[in-house]
């Protein structure tokens, strides 16, 4: 066995440029154990080498140095987007070192709900799937709001708040661009929204020219304070509108190869091939009010989110993961054999076949069943093929993973490879294996397994905080008087949330079962209220 040989730091310093950039602290094991950020790459990672700078650093850092065996460094074009990209790395690989960014803290967005009839700027930290304007993040909060403020008075554009403009906001001189809200329509407002985000998109320079010019003859008349101010205004909306990159998961520096870890999977698990489609189960029951479930896939190693699914838990009363994660496991599997049987009704050949088990030879290696056609080529034998996952992962111990088994061989598919990881010990069980397998830490077949599960616990914690949200949402209603439950479900089936319904016009509302005109309005009204109040 060789000894690996520790890299020549001093060296890697030298040739590191002057440059913005986040750099990663490496263990003897390839772990990142810190990541930070510098304006100066070369400056500030070769600071740590210093001879002074273990005998005069404090305890935390001294450990850190001590466990330092190689690093790595990525530039940018700016220090903001170090600052981004540190957030983004931290979060990716939740370095033992690192303090801030660990809380799933995330920087500011704006956001301009265009579906509003007029339009608002308002502060977001998360990112929607809806038909909003969204643009960020900003990693500085004050400049982010000096530039609302900004807005504001040049373009005459409404910041925080919902909804249509108030009496108050109607009259006041904030948004006389020339003209006060009151004198102006929805859609002359709309194009005053359409200018300040050609601004904030940082594709209009009109504003900055003219505080500039501002800011010049200030300083030319001696007013140095008002020059000052402008100054500032000035490098604050320059640092907002700037053009940023956006850091995806899939432009960030990987941590690990997923190649190299799916054969170590497969040499681990006994697989006959690597696993390259892997489907993982997560049940969620923080309480019993939504009992629900993830179920993540992960394609060569990395997620397949137009795959991923999520599901509420319909038959098990209480909490109990045993029960819920076998629910889960029927619906998605009898849901596949379903869809096989509809898209191959006339294949004779497996038509005497048990449910199952046509899918199950599939998992067991025949991903594709086809015949040559008369040119050599391959044909279809009369059966569209049904892809299964290689191996299936399910968020759990013995329990869970018995439950997932039995309702498996109840749809006839035996063969599909599937286990569990339980996450206090990070033991991996497997069907008729009495005892858990438990691979090295440092194992890439243990960190691929741990990725898919924890995100699977990731989306199926998020699908629970989303149902929260929309019941405490929903329960606003149990208010609202003369809205009986019975009431309450048929707004609801009708609109789906109390968002729609608040956006709702009084025909629409009264047309539903059991409302009429007056209950309508008096809902209306009541929500607008509330909204208000809020």
């Amino acid at each position: 066995m060789t000894t690996a040989v520790k890299p020549d730091l001093a060296r890697k310093v030298h040739d590191l440029p002057h440059q913005p950039g986040v750099y990663l602290m490496r263990d003897r094991l390839h772990r990142v154990i810190y990541v930070g950020k510098a304006r100066d790459l070369r400056k500030r990672v070769g600071s740590y080498f210093l001879p002074s700078r273990l005998g005069r650093a404090d305890i935390k850092t001294r450990a850190l140095l001590e466990s330092v065996w190689d690093f790595e460094c990525h530039t940018v074009r700016t220090e903001p987007e170090a600052l981004l990209l540190e957030g983004r790395l931290i979060k990716e690989f939740r370095p033992r070192y690192n303090i801030s960014f660990r809380d799933d803290k995330r920087f500011l967005l704006v956001k301009a709900d265009m579906a509003d009839e007029w339009p608002r700027f308002r502060l977001t930290r998360f990112k929607k799937d809806d038909q909003a304007r969204y643009f960020g993040p900003f990693p500085s909060a004050g400049a982010l709001r000096q530039t609302l403020a900004f807005m504001r008075k040049r373009f005459g554009v409404m910041t925080f708040g919902r909804g249509v403009p108030s009496e108050r906001e109607l009259k006041s001189s904030t948004y006389q661009v020339p003209m006060k809200l009151a004198d102006i329509t929805a859609v002359q407002y709309r194009e005053r929204v359409d200018a300040a985000c050609e601004f904030l998109a940082g594709r209009s320079r009109e504003a900055l020219d003219t505080l500039e010019q501002e800011m010049r003859k200030a300083a030319g008349e001696l007013n140095f304070e008002r020059a000052a101010q402008l100054r500032d205004m000035v490098g604050n909306l320059r640092q907002t509108t700037k053009p940023m990159r956006r850091f995806t998961r899939h432009s960030l520096p990987s941590a690990v190869d997923p190649a190299a870890d799916l054969r170590a999977l497969r040499d681990a698990l006994g697989l006959k091939d690597a696993p390259a489609m892997m489907e993982c189960f997560d049940i969620s029951n923080i309480s019993t009010t939504h009992i629900v479930a993830s179920m993540v896939a992960f394609k060569e190693g990395v997620p397949d989110r137009s795959n991923y699914r999520r599901y509420r838990v319909k038959t098990v009363e209480g909490q109990n993961d045993f029960a819920s994660m076998a629910e889960v496991i029927r619906r998605r599997y009898s849901r596949i054999l379903l869809e096989a049987r509809e898209r191959n009704p006339d294949a004779a050949e497996y038509s005497q076949e048990p449910p199952g088990e046509a899918l199950e030879r599939l998992a067991a290696g025949e991903r594709e069943i086809v015949a040559l056609d008369e040119n050599g080529g391959e044909a279809p034998r009369g059966f569209a093929p049904v892809r299964l996952p290689d191996l299936v992962i399910v968020d759990g111990g013995k329990g869970q993973l018995s439950a997932a088994c039995r309702e498996l061989q109840r749809l006839g598919l035996h063969g599909l490879p599937i286990i569990g990881l339980a996450k206090e010990f990070e033991e991996i069980y497997r069907p008729a294996t009495p005892m858990p397998l438990r691979l090295p830490e440092d194992s890439g077949a243990l960190r691929l397994l741990q990725r898919i599960r924890d995100e699977a616990h990731r989306v199926a914690n998020g699908y629970h905080q989303l149902l929260m949200k929309k019941r405490i949402a929903e329960s606003i209603l149990d208010d609202c008087r003369g809205v009986s439950q019975t009431r309450k479900q048929a707004l609801l089936r009708r609109f789906g949330s109390v968002d729609r319904l608040r956006k709702a016009t009084v025909e629409e509302v009264a047309a539903v079962e059991g409302i009429g005109p007056r209950l309508a309005e008096g809902i209306l009204e009541f929500l607008r209220d509330r909204r208000a109040a809020d």
